[in-house]
């Protein structure tokens, strides 16, 4: 995966973050904007940012400073 990909209802893991109480969250993304992600997980919608996070997909893990873009922006500014 290279981060140009539509994430709407794509299972992640929150892998790494700088705030601990989110790292390990699994669940499905119901929500993007280009600053923030929310993952629906045991009936909870989690609304944190992307950048300070690492999020784990079924095809390979992501720097969530790679994709702090709207979804209709991440095509033309993610580098490959």
């Amino acid at each position: 995966m290279d981060g140009r990909d539509e994430f709407m209802g794509e299972q992640v893991t929150v892998s790494k973050h700088s705030d601990p109480n989110i790292q390990g969250i699994s669940g499905k993304i119901i929500d993007e904007t280009r600053e923030t992600i929310t993952i629906f997980s045991d009936g909870y919608a989690w609304m944190f940012s992307k950048r300070p996070g690492k999020f784990m997909f079924k095809s390979g893990e992501l720097d969530g400073n790679k994709i702090a873009y709207r979804s209709q922006d991440r095509i033309k500014k993610v580098k490959v």
